[in-house]
């Protein structure tokens, strides 16, 4: 380009001023003042338009007779190359070398930085034309700054609605470390936060952004604001095309000040793209920049309109395409910044004659101070109508406008709206805003909560079953109470069998318990029904087991023991040994209630990708009851439960073999007992492995649940059920046998039992003789000699005895003879005209004691028995 060449070849020879700039008017006093504009270098070089826009403000100046009558405005300029340490050194040269300079214009935020921190100290102004750093309008640090460029805080309050808009409440940045973004992105996260947005992640690069983008990729960034200078936004977005992060899950808002073309120049910036590929990357993001031009084509008070700029630009620039030329947006605030810095010294003319000070702005110095307050008031008050619109500055020295708001379709940008800083308000044009999906994307991967819960059909099915089985516990119950008083039933300890029902009922209600879950309940009652359900399996079991074990206990006893006192076992310690299970039970439980109580867990699985949907994952949780020390508990409950169920198939093994009739159900308890183990050991391992899969835990737990007291209720009450329907009341109230008698044994037993009846009779008839025998035997031995002896009943005879607690007495209705002679007198005697037959040993006949004495009594003799 001509006039970039123009400013280069002059700037080579170390000349600030451009030919006929600094060249006077006849009869007019020349005013200076200093120029640093970034014509080259890595950053932002917009001084290629900026320049040429305000050397046409200049010229535009010094032909307005109404403007600096009598002075002729010159500028003295160099590049900074958007260096701050150029930029400073550009700005001592412009200081140190006469003439004096009234102000200052600069470009590039790092380098106004530096100049406007230190110009305080010569009396200087700065004015701006291409710095937006938000930590410019700190009033404090820069005393006399001002600028064109709106500060680029106002890009943020047109972010922040459309994020309200969309209702994204999440986004992520990524910036270039650059005090002018650092100092953007810092107020961007304070309006966030008032909004209730979300800063995800925030990733920042110095040279290369391939980490800080990976890095956001990690993060599940969607909506990302992206802020840096125009060569690296070619980096930046060519690893977004790298990592795939653009399309219908992503929206990106960048700087709206670079080129139209910028994302072209990928070759000149080694960037490892082509143009297509950046396009494709960039499809769909959108911009945000203040509005450069004027949105009317109303003339400004310079007189130009903006197409009447742009043509007058063009020239300048000898270039068809503006978009090559590096500052052309900002080009209107370059020429703006010249006419208000003419209009404040017009003004300030005007100050210092109605105050009464004669003294020209020629006489200007560092040291004048006077001139320099009147200058700032002037500057500070300013206001006209530019061609990039109302010029007016805040008491920060900032400049509010609309900021633009542009999408990018096709490789081009198309206007969809704007935010009026002012009022607070914008207008969306809707129907330009497209979206590379059926709808907006959404700020984050959209983390569905799956709560695993059990099926329903599943739960009523078990629910169904459970109440069936407790339907039929109740049938028991009610057949084992109806029942009681019959020998069979009672036998068979019937209140242990009717603990025993009502531990199996409590189980099967554990089954209702076990399939709630947060769907019905909430997290307190889901805390609540894991503290209840425990305590209800813990109690239900031991009533159920505790009562069998008890009953198996008494018929060991019964047959292990040889002491007949040692067989007899009190109901009572039935029910105390059963008592004493259950207080362990309490005890354990109590403590671990009090200590460790059971808690409402959430168990997280790996997320699951749908279907046709990237924009959502699954996240299953399962529910669980636990506490810190889950597992030692349990140990502690299984231990004691395992040690029970051990004991108990001891004992039942040990009576295996035993067959007692009254005690009917001791083969069946012992069956039922293995069941229980058996099952026990089978599902407590099962669950532990399967315990994330609810379906299958409550299946497999109602069902052990099930068969457990189904299949004890059955090998318990189903016989006695099928033996009352056969037999009798009568039939089933037989005598209890003798331990361990076998069906010989039984059947001879009942033979001696009939034996024994007949007997009796005898006895019972065969009284009355007894005692008339007695009587005859009394008389006949007062005429005997007294004599003692010892007469036992005739071995013949052998020893009779009753059934009941009457023992029969020996009679006799007649006695043939009875002599004595000497000491041994002999006795002969008949009962009656039967003789009593030799009953077998075991029946007991009363021994009749005679005493004889040698000694003669009163009446001849004496004879006496002892029943």
């Amino acid at each position: 380009m001509v006039s970039l060449a123009v400013v280069l070849i002059w700037l080579a020879f170390g000349r600030g001023v451009l030919p006929g700039a600094n060249a006077g008017k006849a009869g007019k006093t020349d005013l200076y003042i200093g120029g640093i504009f970034p014509m080259t270098g890595g950053g932002w070089s917009g001084g290629q338009a900026c320049l040429p826009a305000a050397l046409m403000a200049l010229h535009d100046v010094n032909h307005r007779e109404d403007i600096l009558p009598g002075y002729h405005l010159n500028m003295i300029h160099n590049d900074s190359e958007c260096n701050p340490g150029i930029g400073t050194n550009v700005m001592y040269r412009l200081v140190y070398h006469p003439p004096p300079k009234l102000m200052l214009l600069t470009g590039c935020s790092s380098v106004s930085t530096h100049i406007a921190e230190a110009a305080h100290m010569w009396n200087l102004m700065v004015l701006a034309y291409g710095s937006s750093s938000p930590a410019l309008s700190d009033r404090k640090r820069f005393r006399t700054f001002f600028r064109t460029h709106p500060s680029a805080v106002l890009h943020n309050p047109a972010r922040i609605r459309m994020f309200q808009y969309y209702q994204w409440s999440k986004i992520s940045i990524i910036q270039e470390t650059q005090e002018v973004f650092t100092s953007t992105i810092e107020d961007l996260e304070k309006r966030a936060k008032e909004a209730n947005i979300t800063i995800a992640t925030r990733q920042s690069f110095l040279s290369d952004p391939t980490n800080a983008v990976r890095s956001l990729k990690r993060q599940d960034a969607r909506i990302i604001v992206g802020v840096f200078y125009e060569d690296m936004a070619l980096k930046v977005f060519c690893q977004v095309y790298k990592e795939k992060m653009y399309g219908k899950r992503y929206v990106w808002f960048i700087i709206g000040w670079y080129p139209d073309n910028w994302y072209q120049k990928v070759e000149e910036n080694e960037v490892n793209c082509t143009v297509n590929q950046m396009r494709e990357a960039l499809q769909g993001h959108f911009t945000t920049e203040m509005t450069m031009r004027s949105l009317d084509d109303t003339p400004s008070f310079s007189g130009l309109n903006v197409s009447r700029f742009d043509e007058e630009l063009l020239l300048k620039l000898n270039n068809s395409d503006p978009n090559d030329t590096p500052g052309y947006p900002e080009a209107p605030l370059a020429y703006d910044a010249v006419w208000a810095l003419a209009l404040a010294l017009n003004q300030t003319i005007t100050r210092l004659k109605e105050r009464g000070v004669n003294v020209g702005l020629d006489k200007f110095t560092y040291d004048n101070s006077t001139i320099f307050r009147e200058f700032y008031r002037a500057m500070d008050s300013t206001s006209f109508q530019g061609v990039s619109g109302p010029v007016q500055f805040l008491s920060t020295g900032d400049r509010l406008t609309l900021t633009q708001i542009e999408q990018m379709w096709d490789g081009r940008y198309y206007k969809i709206g704007y935010y009026d800083n002012k009022n607070n308000n914008w207008t969306l044009n809707h129907s330009f805003v497209r979206w590379n999906g059926p709808h907006p994307p959404y700020d984050r991967t959209l983390v569905v909560e799956d709560l695993r819960l059990v099926s329903m059909e599943l739960y009523v099915g078990m629910c169904s079953s459970a109440l069936v089985a407790m339907l039929a516990a109740f049938g028991c119950l009610v057949f084992n109470v109806l029942n009681r008083n019959v020998r069979y039933i009672t036998m068979s300890q019937p209140g242990l069998n009717n603990i025993t029902v009502l531990g199996c009922v409590t189980c099967l209600s554990c089954i209702f318990l076990f399939g709630l879950d947060s769907s019905s309940l909430s997290e307190d009652q889901f805390t609540a029904v894991c503290q209840v359900r425990t305590w209800v399996l813990v109690v239900g079991f031991t009533l159920a087991v505790g009562s069998m074990f008890s009953k198996i206990w008494r018929v060991h006893r019964l047959t292990t023991r040889e002491r007949e006192e040692d067989k007899v076992v009190e109901a009572w310690k039935l029910y105390a040994l059963l008592g004493l299970f259950l207080a362990v039970d309490v005890i354990i439980m109590t403590v671990w209630q009090f200590t460790n109580p059971m808690t409402r867990y959430l168990e997280e699985f790996p997320q699951e990708v749908p279907e046709g949907n990237d924009d959502i994952l699954i996240q299953p949780k399962l529910e669980h009851c636990t506490c810190d020390n889950f597992t030692i508990w349990l140990g502690v409950l299984y231990g004691y439960k395992g040690l029970l169920l051990l004991f108990g198939v001891f004992l039942a093994y040990e009576t295996r073999d035993v067959n007692i009739k009254d005690i009917n159900d001791t083969r069946y308890v012992g069956m039922s007992i293995y069941n229980i183990v058996v099952l026990c050991l089978i599902t407590a391992p099962v669950t532990i492995l399967i315990s994330s899969q609810q379906d299958a835990t409550f299946a497999f737990t109602s069902l052990a649940v099930l068969f457990c007291t189904v299949i004890t209720l059955g090998l318990i009450f189903v016989p006695k059920m099928m033996n009352y329907k056969q037999k009798s009341i009568e039939e089933t109230s037989q005598p209890l046998q003798a331990p361990g008698v076998t069906q010989e044994e039984e059947e001879k037993q009942k033979r001696l039992q009939e034996e024994n009846d007949t007997m009796k009779k005898q006895i019972t008839q065969k009284e009355e003789r007894i005692r008339e025998l007695q009587k005859s035997l009394k008389e006949l031995l007062k005429e005997g000699q007294k004599m003692t002896t010892s007469f036992l009943a005739p071995p013949g005879v052998g020893r009779l005895r009753s059934t009941g607690n009457n023992f029969g007495r020996l009679s006799s209705s007649s006695m043939a003879s009875s002599r004595c002679r000497g000491k041994a007198p002999s006795i002969s005697f008949d009962v009656g005209n039967e003789t009593i037959e030799r009953v077998p040993a075991h029946v007991m006949l009363p021994t009749v004691k005679v005493t004889l004495s040698d000694e003669p009594a009163e009446d001849g003799g004496q004879f006496e028995s002892f029943l």
